[in-house]
């Protein structure tokens, strides 16, 4: 699904109205009736709710929904700020229609707010202000959060936390937004709620469909999009019956060093559970006894060296190759890894120790082949970027790296994004918390390895493999347990994950289900 900018929203509001010959009222009410069914949805029994409405459209529909609730026997009080004297026209219409509610109490608010007591079985419905922000809260305003924050109330922000703006944040005022314990957000979600730094401002958040043009949308152009499960399996290739090893590939995993055997083993297990037809592991001699034992169905091929990598590899065997996991940092291997940039054509995945190399010889990130594969984590990221403000910052560094060097980026994290040499973005909605465990990301480059080596081009080898990853991270969940997990639990889960994906017995992760 694509992902809109704010001011893009915007123009899809003003579309929707235009099409249907409506009002931007009637849509403000069709969206206030989403609000209310979705908040009686969560809140099933009586509460009160109170009610804090900015004098822009985020305010009408916070005063809407203070009427739907009304309406259903709940009582509500509401507070409509005011301070400019200055309302928006549907805001404004919603203030009046309160003043025939008889479970509502109203306070406009112009110049002097007593604030009210917030109990922790109050409901706070925060309306103040929209995804149409475009600086930091202050003033009053900026008291007035700070107040809802202190409080023990539980928190609804429609459509966006009021002070968080829905794309770039690096410039904004962080005790100055509302932390929310849920956020309903319309339509879409906000590419802010991607972003690991704005989870305590966010909450848990639903996505509410409320009908805004399906055509707008197909026709808006926007880099940001999440990956569907309905994208990932026309994508996969299906098994031919007369099919033999020869045909799903040779791939080639360069990676482990003294002490660090246990990547290389994740990734090739990773590798030989994603399809691969051969595999051959290139390790140091000292790696030997614990490859043939941990992984028989892999070939070991003996590095010169008794400790690390430190010879390159003729890549003309191959049909894909990766680099990383556990390599070290050694001068050898440092050296043997730009010989093996210089003598490799195909796109291969390069991670972990692979990058870290990179990042301190930048001027050999232009011998990476075209349409390879780097798979950092933020960390990673930044030591070949340089230091980045936050998630936003991140994303558009990761991107000039990717357009410039014609790769494929998967800056990894809760949102995995698949960065493409055209400047998309692609999200992935699978994968949860216990896959936070070291090792997670070996098995990852196993994966983007094995569909590589039987053919699938690095766009569709990246957006399979991230989902791929997240699928068979959460079904480990479901039967382990986030707390319990390890990487070898992904590792165990990838043929069923696989199984349920090619038989379309997956139906989507749970963040996929907000998005829909």
């Amino acid at each position: 699904m694509k992902i809109l900018t704010t001011s893009q929203i915007k123009e899809l509001d003003k579309r929707t109205i235009e099409e249907e010959n409506s009002s931007s009222e009637a849509l403000m009410e069709r969206a206030a009736e989403a609000l209310s069914n979705a908040i009686c949805q969560l809140f099933k029994e009586p509460r009160d709710f109170k009610v804090f409405a900015g004098p822009g459209n985020n305010g009408g529909d916070a005063m809407a929904v203070a009427r739907m609730l009304s309406n259903r026997g709940h009582h509500v009080e509401v507070w409509l700020f005011n301070p400019k004297g200055n309302l928006s026209a549907d805001c404004q219409t919603n203030a009046e229609r309160l003043f025939d509610c008889q479970n509502v109490s109203f306070s406009e608010v112009t110049t002097h707010f007593a604030p009210p007591t917030l109990y922790r079985t109050d409901v706070v419905i925060d309306g103040l202000f929209g995804s149409g922000l475009n600086k930091p809260l202050d003033g009053g305003f900026a008291h007035v959060v700070k107040y809802i924050n202190a409080s023990p109330a539980t928190v609804v922000s429609i459509d966006i936390p009021s002070g968080l703006m829905g794309e770039d944040n690096t410039y904004n005022n962080p005790s100055h937004i509302i932390q929310a314990n849920f956020t309903l957000t319309l339509q879409m979600p906000k590419l802010s709620f991607l972003f690991a730094e704005n989870q305590k401002y966010i909450g848990e958040w639903f996505c509410l469909d409320i009908g805004l043009s399906q055509q707008g949308i197909r026709d808006a152009d926007t880099p940001y999009h999440i990956t569907q499960i309905r994208q990932i399996q026309p994508l996969m290739k299906i098994r031919k019956e007369f099919s033999h090893k020869g045909n799903y590939g040779h791939a080639l995993l360069i990676a482990g060093c003294h002490g660090m055997a246990g990547a290389s083993i994740l990734a090739a297990r990773a590798c030989m559970r994603s399809g691969v037809g051969r595999l051959t592991i290139h390790a140091p001699q000292c790696n030997n006894d614990i490859l043939q034992t941990a992984i028989p169905e892999a070939m070991v091929q003996h590095d010169d060296h008794e400790h690390c990598f430190s010879t390159p590899i003729s890549p003309d065997s191959y049909t894909a190759i990766a680099i990383g996991p556990g390599l070290g940092q050694r001068t050898e291997t440092t050296m043997a890894l730009q010989e093996q940039l210089n003598a490799t054509e195909c796109p291969i995945v390069l991670d972990a120790d692979a990058l870290n190399i990179l990042a301190s010889n930048k001027s050999w990130l232009s011998l990476i082949p075209k349409e390879s594969i780097l798979t950092p984590h933020p960390k990673e990221l930044e030591r070949l970027v340089g230091h980045c403000s936050g998630s936003y910052e991140r994303l558009i560094h990761a991107c000039e790296l990717a357009t410039q060097w014609q790769v494929y980026i998967i800056l990894k994290g809760a949102w995995s994004c698949v960065i493409t040499p055209t400047g998309e973005y692609h999200f992935n909605p699978t994968g949860n918390p216990g896959m936070a465990t070291g090792g997670s990301g070996d098995v990852l480059t196993g994966i983007l390895l094995a569909l590589l080596a039987q053919g699938y081009p690095p766009a569709k080898a990246a957006l399979i493999g991230t989902y791929l990853h997240g699928v068979a991270g959460d079904i480990a969940a479901e039967q382990k347990g986030e707390n319990g997990m390890i990487a070898s639990d992904i590792i165990e889960k990838l043929p069923l994950a696989w199984s349920k994906l090619e038989k379309n017995q997956y139906l989507c992760s749970s963040k996929e289900q907000k998005c829909n």
